[in-house]
């Protein structure tokens, strides 16, 4: 799959550079309703955090022996001073440990992937040579952004790391996402109305699934 390469300001790039050869086996599998829920539904589940479990009455390590006598003493009828009314006694309700982790096979989870890449080669997927600006500006890369026609929220991967200038020059920007390669995720990637890729992007993706 053949794709035009563009600069980041929208300008094209002549020659065989102003091309690159997308693996049909990253960017070109038919994306399936059901595989992406399962990827999804895993990664938001991993994302939950639980709250920290308490001692009930049952986990109190106190004598359950009567401590006060059934009539007579002037007082309620205690069993035990595991009750939950009493200063060190268990919690009565209280927060139980859930697990959020469920596994889900790397398979899968690879196979996810790659149909979120290839969904969004339908006009959605933008590549760039470099993440380079002339003027790392916020303002400027606004004018960038309006000039390619990108709009919505927008995903950008870079490779090893995201250029510095870039990184903090869209970081005031609304709807603009940034982030290396080894970052990439389907809930981000399908969460975001386009997607640019730099050609280091690129080639660690399909680096990640070649082995």
């Amino acid at each position: 799959m053949k794709v035009k390469v563009q600069k980041i300001d929208g300008a094209a790039i002549a020659g065989d550079a102003g091309d690159i050869e997308l693996n049909e086996a990253v960017f070109g599998v038919e994306p399936r309703a059901d595989i992406l829920h399962r990827v999804v539904t895993w990664q938001l589940e991993n994302r939950r955090g639980t709250a920290r479990p308490t001692r009930e009455r049952a986990d109190v390590a106190r004598t359950g022996k009567k401590f006060g006598r059934q009539k007579g003493g002037g007082t309620a009828r205690h069993g035990n001073r595991r009750a939950p009314i009493f200063i060190g006694g268990g919690k009565a309700h209280g927060a139980r440990l859930r697990d959020f982790e469920p596994s889900l096979n790397k398979k899968i989870r690879a196979l996810g992937l790659k149909m979120a890449l290839s969904s969004k080669t339908n006009g959605s997927l933008f590549i760039v040579d470099t993440l380079e600006l002339a003027d790392a500006k916020t303002k400027a890369l606004k004018a960038v952004f309006d000039n390619n026609g990108w709009s919505g929220k927008i995903l950008v991967i870079d490779g090893d790391a995201v250029n510095d200038g870039f990184r903090m020059a869209s970081s005031n920007l609304i709807g603009i996402d940034v982030m290396p390669a080894a970052g990439a995720n389907v809930y981000d990637i399908l969460n975001h109305d386009t997607l640019v890729l730099t050609k280091d992007a690129v080639a660690k993706l399909e680096a990640r699934f070649n082995g």
